[in-house]
């Protein structure tokens, strides 16, 4: 079907939206007009579920009235809370539900697994990332890397694009592997690159990692709940995201931990063990010695926060009812949309650096105005369009399928169209 730019267009995308009801269902911040923001930025913080009230409330009226009693006789009882969110999540990632734990936050849980996973020894003390990696994540390696006592000048290896391109091509990636032979221990990649959008083909890299003899990690901070990674298919050693972007559960909320079933009894695998991590049977008994839950809970270190977990539970209900399938299908026609209006302004002027793959990149597409610096983005925001600055010169735009509509899309190329004058 060929797309159209125009309002009545859009509308009837909308109409035809299956998932169109479950807007209604989400906060979505208004001018002093009462008119709905356009808000593209779940790449950075996802809306409000208007359930997240309602769970949180029932976690502080149970405290209230049960006190320490609320781990066993609260209607969500605490001691298994985070054991309420594994199904629903395992969907989302992909994995079997003992493969996942939600707990801590990202780099947390990346520094953890990167205890059990970046495994040196005489040869192997190499860690590859992408050259252009979030920059926790290169902050996160350089001090494993420096905590190994290896110089991260000589040990941290980047996978980079050709002269002149954004996106990585993984000929350039096996190429990385040839030329470092029984050395590369770790490879880290994002899922989804947090700059272009690049959405890579987990199974190929992991195969790639390991018939070099390296484990492999991936970063799903800004792809998990917008694509389907597919982890234990995939064969990924260790995964790690957040949950406060795509899965909407409120700024600075815990992260997500994977952990490849083929792990799941090693209880000689290296890790830094807490209390919460410990055989469930013998918890309470203070003075056994440490003997990890089988999976990835056994990576808990401490008792979690229920108030955060009561929002994450909110929010993955919602998943749990549309289904990553249909997240994933809405999310590519509405990206394919956008990338169609965008570049009707002119490509001499503007310029997609995303894949044109709609199944090779999220729900981001990063855009350059030729000319143009942050004074475009400021105009956009003061003009209530909420997108992602990311320096030199990119305007992430990220249309999620359960808040935004096609009929914001076709508002924000407009509103683009009419601030790019004299770019």
């Amino acid at each position: 079907m060929k797309l159209k730019n125009s309002l009545d267009f859009a509308r009837n995308l909308d109409r035809e939206d299956p998932l169109r009801r479950y807007r209604e269902k989400f906060h979505i911040p208004t001018d002093n007009n009462d008119m709905p923001w356009l808000y593209f930025c779940g790449n950075s913080l996802g809306l409000q579920p208007k359930s997240t009230a309602e769970n949180i409330q029932q976690e502080l009226k149970d405290w209230a009235n049960l006190g320490v009693e609320g781990h066993f006789e609260a209607k969500n009882p605490w001691m298994p809370y985070h054991e309420f969110l594994s199904d629903a999540m395992a969907k989302i990632v992909g994995a079997k539900p003992t493969e996942v734990v939600v707990m801590n936050t990202l780099t947390t849980n990346l520094h953890l697994a990167m205890v059990s996973f970046f495994e040196t020894n005489e040869n192997r003390t190499k860690i590859i990332i992408e050259s252009d990696a979030f920059p926790s994540d290169r902050y996160a390696v350089e001090s494993q890397l420096k905590f190994h006592n290896l110089n991260p000048d000589d040990h941290l290896l980047e996978w980079k694009p050709r002269e002149g391109e954004e996106l990585l091509n993984y000929e350039d990636l096996e190429s990385l592997l040839d030329d470092h032979k029984d050395e590369v221990s770790l490879l880290l990649i994002g899922g989804v690159n947090y700059y272009t959008g690049q959405f890579f083909d987990l199974k190929r890299i992991t195969e790639l990692g390991h018939k070099h003899g390296a484990k492999v990690g991936i970063d799903l901070a800004h792809g998990v709940g917008n694509i389907q990674p597919e982890l234990h298919a995939s064969n990924v050693d260790f995964a790690v995201w957040c949950t406060y972007k795509y899965l909407n559960s409120g700024p600075g909320s815990l992260g997500g931990l994977f952990v490849h079933e083929k792990y799941a009894k090693n209880k000689e695998l290296k890790r830094l063990t807490g209390w919460w991590g410990h055989n469930k049977d013998t918890r309470f008994n203070m003075r056994q010695p440490f003997d990890p839950i089988e999976g990835a809970e056994g990576w808990q270190l401490s008792n979690p926060p229920i108030l955060s977990m009561a929002a994450i539970k909110a929010s993955l209900a919602i998943f749990n009812e549309v289904g990553m399938v249909a997240i994933r299908k809405k999310s590519k026609d509405l990206t394919g949309y956008l990338e169609e209006l965008v570049l009707e302004l002119g490509e001499n002027v503007i310029r997609i650096i995303s894949p044109k793959n709609a199944e090779e990149r999220g729900c981001q597409l990063s855009i350059q105005v030729k000319n143009a610096n942050k004074e475009l983005h400021k105009k956009l925001s003061n003009r209530n369009v909420i997108t992602d600055w990311r320096e030199p010169d990119v305007i992430r735009v990220a249309p999620v399928p359960l808040y935004n509509s096609f009929e914001d899309v076709f508002r924000f190329v407009q509103i683009l169209k009419e601030e790019m004058n004299g770019y």
